[in-house]
């Protein structure tokens, strides 16, 4: 890629921008083909493009916008796996690097419904997606796309800080630039340094998305009303609090809404959150009020839980609106 240098970061030039531009964490996801097992007793398993960024960019993808992902991947065959699956599921994968250091990561789960999903992450000594750097960045293409979305995560080390802070000013906090909250503990050395890189991140947000406990590390509040409100205390325009069996709460300054869960037969939690990730970037580009981007966004998640894999699992638009339909009133 050839350019100019704008704000200290490199230009790109002779592709059109995407709509929404995705940052963050990308790599395989094994998951076992039998269900109810232990890892230690799983005789086979499925291989799967992962990550929750690269899950929320495909899931954009199928609902036919152009999405791009800013993420590394390791020169190794599950790195060449990975930038192919991209290319089939529709991302752009021209701000993919390849780390010459570090090899793609890989992500174990079991798998026993309906709760039951612990993850096991093999990222050390460093994750490809940690090892970011400015000649990955396109200061036109951040501007120009209509969503930008970074995760937490994204924050938890250099130089994978850095090179987010500086698209971020490079952003200027316009419209809509989403921070999901993200918050996994094993990628902190302590939750108070999640506390402080999360308030730098929401200085640069106008949506914030977050579980119960993601909220209690952004803004110290677990009640999901007070966490709402503190979102909003900090900036951003619209605050979404997941609160499980509770469904989500979606609110402005202006406008507050519960939308309760779309029931389903949990085959795989991991993903939920990643479709409804990409059906919110849906509703924010079409427009939608706040009720119908929600119900979408939840019947999306749904539609992932009910399905063994995540990235392949992500519905097209047309498979919720075959349910949404019954969920307005």
């Amino acid at each position: 890629m050839s350019g100019s240098i704008r704000d200290g970061i490199p230009q790109q030039t002779g592709d059109a921008a995407p709509q929404v531009l995705v940052f963050g964490r990308l790599g395989v996801d094994l998951y076992p083909l039998q269900s109810g097992v232990g890892l230690e007793d799983v005789t086979s398993f499925g291989k799967y493009l992962g990550g929750s960024a690269a899950n929320v960019s495909v899931a954009v993808a199928r609902h036919g916008h152009r999405a791009a992902l800013v993420s590394r991947v390791g020169d190794d065959p599950f790195g060449r796996y990975l930038h192919r699956e991209l290319d089939q599921l529709g991302v752009e994968t021209r701000f993919v690097a390849i780390d010459p250091t570090y090899p793609t990561p890989i992500t174990f789960c079991e798998i026993a419904p309906p709760d039951h999903f612990p993850l096991y992450f093999y990222r050390e000594p460093k994750a490809p997606d940690l090892n970011l750097s400015l000649d990955q960045l396109d200061v036109d293409a951040i501007r120009a796309a209509d969503v930008v979305w970074f995760t937490l995560t994204g924050l938890s080390q250099e130089p994978s800080r850095a090179v987010h802070v500086a698209a971020l000013e490079a952003r200027g906090r316009a419209p809509h630039t989403v921070v999901d909250l993200d918050y996994r503990p094993m990628f902190w050395a302590d939750p108070s340094e999640a506390s402080r890189q999360a308030a730098i991140a929401l200085e640069h947000a106008t949506v914030a998305v977050g579980n119960r406990e993601e909220c209690e590390i952004a803004v110290g509040e677990t009640e999901p009303e007070r966490a709402a409100d503190a979102l909003l205390e900090r900036g951003v325009e619209l605050a979404i609090v997941k609160q499980g069996p509770d469904g989500v709460l979606a609110k402005t300054r202006d406008e507050s809404v519960v939308v309760p869960p779309y029931p389903v037969d949990v085959v795989n939690g991991l993903g939920a959150g990643d479709a409804f990730g990409g059906a919110l970037c849906h509703g924010l580009l079409e427009g939608w009020s706040l009720e119908r981007t929600v119900r979408f966004a939840n019947i999306a998640g749904s539609i992932v839980a009910g399905r063994l894999e995540c990235s392949t699992a992500m519905p097209f638009s047309s498979e919720v609106e075959a349910l949404l339909g019954g969920t307005l009133t």
